[in-house]
């Protein structure tokens, strides 16, 4: 996913749409690893000293003073492994069952039940204030940084300068790093806290420079905005502060599963074809779990594997949502995931089978004949990633089969 949001997870979004097998990670870089990865130190590099040098007097003409700068590149330098993961962004596009199966989880939403009990109190206290639920509040907590387990460990200056100097977006980054410095400038964290993914993005719910400049809170009133230690509070506040900014309502859902006549046009879905309550009501459309279909205002009709599969009604407050990641997907995985945590049930309609022929149940087995084979998936989620389709390929070598990586209902009959 490229930087066109104003918050970006971009180190999560990329592994938690690879899926690989159980609990594609969510968030960014994981807070702690294994062995360090030799791209994210810095590195020697004559080109960025110099065009750190020549920033200086463009951040100088910005109000940042001599010793701010100073402390915030003593420690900084050129990291290769930003400058790669850039380059090598790869668009994972997946079914909007793969997605739920990974960002609401049993585990991601057990957790997230967790999170809400315990910061429940604060949780309501920040939706008293701006309006936005405990529950969507928590939901986009899992989705950036799994309920703050995976908040970022690489430091901001260095990706922000590194990017900016040799990455595709220079300018955007230059800002970014502006942002960064002014942020240190404020006092709200010391160089040495100012961490966060690979692209920049921090805290609790992975803001971007520009964007904590411009909607992060003090909630507690300590004179600082601190998204990035432990203590949740201002990163929480500070997302239902963006929402309430975005437009949030209060009292309205996000938006509801459905369920649609047999024969319906599909043709009328979409965000762009909103309708009254009553006038969805009168083509069919009715409440998943039954009875008359509640007026929240226009919504939109959505049918993400078509008619056969998982409907839903989206309101104005989806589209809030969607102004912290624009994908429909995201949307309703926040949605979905908001809903869970606060104790609804699984969604009632069923997916249809994938372009293999399977269910999301065929695929569970699959993984699971193939771990106790000896061919590890990493996981029984039913989410074929590359973890499974390595298992699947080797399984493939190993009985003579072409070797694709492909799950089909034959490898699930002959697994049997």
């Amino acid at each position: 996913m490229r930087i066109t949001r104003r918050w970006v997870t971009l180190a999560g979004v990329a592994a938690l749409l690879s899926g690989c097998g159980a609990g594609g990670r969510v968030g960014p870089v994981a807070s702690a690893r294994s062995a360090p990865d030799p791209g994210l130190m810095p590195q020697p590099n004559a080109g960025y000293d110099a065009w750190v040098a020549a920033f200086r007097n463009r951040a100088q003409q910005q109000g940042l003073s001599d010793q701010v700068l100073g402390s915030a590149f003593r420690s900084a330098g050129f990291l290769p492994g930003v400058v790669e993961r850039d380059r090598n962004q790869t668009e994972f596009s997946r079914s909007l069952e793969d997605y739920l199966a990974i960002v609401a989880s049993p585990d991601k939403v057990a957790t997230g039940r967790s999170a809400l009990s315990q910061y429940g109190s604060l949780l309501n206290e920040i939706e008293n204030r701006y309006g936005v639920p405990a529950r969507v509040t928590a939901a986009v907590w899992g989705m950036e940084s799994n309920y703050g387990a995976r908040r970022g460990d690489i430091p901001v200056i260095s990706a922000t300068s590194t990017l900016a100097y040799d990455g595709r977006r220079g300018v955007f980054f230059e800002k970014q790093l502006i942002a960064a410095l002014k942020i240190l400038q404020n006092g709200d964290v010391t160089p040495a806290g100012l961490v966060g993914s690979w692209a920049g993005a921090m805290g609790h719910t992975q803001f971007i420079p520009t964007t904590y400049q411009a909607y992060a809170v003090d909630f507690r009133g300590d004179g600082r905005r601190d998204i990035w230690s432990d203590d949740p509070t201002d990163g929480l506040a500070s997302t239902a502060a963006y929402l309430a900014a975005s437009g949030w309502r209060r009292g309205v859902p996000w938006g509801q599963e459905v369920r649609v006549p047999s024969g319906f046009d599909a043709s009328r879905a979409g965000r762009g074809n909103r309708r009254a309550a009553g006038e969805w009501s009168a083509l069919g459309v009715r409440p998943a779990s039954g009875g008359a279909l509640p007026d929240h205002g226009p919504a939109a009709l959505l049918l993400p594997t078509g008619p056969n599969g998982p409907a839903f009604l989206a309101y104005r407050n989806f589209d809030v949502i969607l102004r912290y990641n624009n994908s429909e997907n995201y949307g309703i995985g926040v949605g979905y995931l908001s809903d869970r945590v606060a104790g609804a049930a699984p969604l009632a309609a069923r997916f249809p089978p994938d372009r293999n022929g399977l269910t999301i149940d065929d695929r569970q087995r699959l993984q699971q004949r193939l771990t106790a084979r000896g061919f590890d998936t990493g996981g029984t989620d039913g989410v074929i990633g590359p973890k499974s389709e390595a298992a699947i390929r080797a399984y493939q070598a190993s009985a003579g089969l072409p070797v694709t990586g492909q799950p089909s209902p034959a490898m699930l009959a002959q697994l049997g």
